[in-house]
């Protein structure tokens, strides 16, 4: 154990980070291996082909270089995390223009680029980069030529602009819930939040409107009679796996399962480890979320107040939204299971994600906690 009198750099640290955030971290990211072990066989082989443990393999490896990413941005001062997350979102933005003429084609839509040992999803990190940004901007204290609210949205549009040709629907979501977010959590007037809300209704079916998959999945979600062949599945294997789940290993839909490593992983959980490991991962989050929560309103500045809180807010509602449509309480929407679903990208975004939440958040003594301007971070101070 370190002891507090401990001024080395691991030491200032371990006693300035959020502990039980970092421990709950792992703990997902633990479950996420697990359920990559038992996920794997299903998603290469079939019922009756033998599958292989492939996806677990690398997984184990991504988990490592997440572990390090989360850890190396929890150190990052709150100055440093400004220039990172500005640097993320601006290759993450690049990423995901060049997407559309060089990445890979799945199902009609370009999302991602191959890089041998993994694809790599640039629209990923745009959510962590934003968040930092924005919280940025809200929380400068000198006077802007536009008002700040104005400005965190034109920073915004490009993506919002490049993500629908992709197409992704879902990272679009996010990332407009996320500026929602951080404009209620600035004390925006309830009045210009309805007006949001409202505007995003409106966005909504105009996407039903313009993309064929978001107006099938909507139509298949609100017809009683059709449960849609993913969700289908999904929810037979919850019945099947019932409250303790038929056994490692032993599941039999998951073969069925489209994306059973990735998008649909928590219906593996519900088959082989039933609803006991659900409602743990659902616990996970929410304590998670709590946590990230009151340790942000607890920070003294309002920018680690924001950004804090932003993080913890998308993360979640991604969470939400996959676990959602496992359990058909949502439209099928392919996104990912934070720290669990298989994938390079995923978890180093959310690793990323975490990271700067954990670094926003640690204790730090007032006169180290003082902000800088956007200003002082672009000008000549070292």
């Amino acid at each position: 154990m370190n002891s507090r009198a401990d001024r080395s750099g691991f030491a200032v640290w371990w006693w300035t980070i959020d502990r039980v955030a970092l421990l709950l971290m792992l703990v997902l990211i633990t479950v996420g291996l697990m359920l990559a072990f038992a996920a794997s066989p299903a998603s290469t082989g079939g019922p009756l082909t033998a599958g292989d443990f492939r996806y677990a393999g690398k997984q184990i490896v991504f988990a490592a270089i997440a572990a390090g990413i989360l850890g190396g941005t929890s150190l990052l001062s709150l100055r440093q995390i400004k220039i990172v997350a500005a640097l993320v979102f601006a290759v993450s933005l690049i990423g995901a223009f060049l997407v559309l003429f060089v990445g890979n084609e799945v199902y009609g839509a370009r999302r991602s680029i191959e890089l041998g040992l993994f694809s790599l999803q640039p629209s990923e990190f745009l959510k962590p980069g934003f968040a930092v940004l924005a919280a940025a901007i809200i929380a400068d204290r000198n006077a802007m030529p536009l008002p700040k609210p104005l400005i965190t949205f034109l920073l915004v549009v490009p993506a919002l602009v490049i993500l629908p040709l992709q197409p992704d629907v879902g990272q679009t979501t996010l990332l407009l819930a996320l500026w929602a977010a951080l404009l209620f959590f600035s004390g925006q007037p309830l009045k210009w939040m309805a007006i949001l809300g409202g505007s995003a209704a409106g966005l909504g079916g105009l996407a039903y409107a313009l993309f064929p998959h978001v107006h099938h999945r909507i139509d298949q979600f609100l017809n009683p009679q059709s449960e849609g062949y993913q969700t289908g599945l999904a929810l037979k294997a919850f019945a099947h796996g019932g409250l303790t789940g038929v056994g490692p290993g032993a599941g039999t839909i998951k073969y069925r399962i489209p994306e059973a490593h990735s998008d649909f992983v928590f219906a593996v959980a519900g088959e082989e480890f039933g609803l006991i490991l659900c409602g743990f991962i659902a616990f996970l989050f929410c304590a998670l979320t709590v946590r990230l929560l009151l340790r942000a309103a607890d920070q003294r500045d309002r920018f680690s107040q924001l950004a804090g809180a932003g993080l913890a807010v998308v993360t979640a509602l991604q969470a939400f939204i996959n676990m959602g449509v496992a359990v058909s309480l949502l439209p099928a929407k392919g996104m990912t299971l934070p720290f669990i679903s298989y994938g390079g990208s995923s978890l180093f975004a959310v690793a990323l994600t975490m990271g700067f939440a954990l670094a926003v958040t640690r204790q730090r003594p007032q006169l180290a906690q003082r902000e800088h301007s956007l200003y002082e971070l672009l000008g000549a101070r070292a």
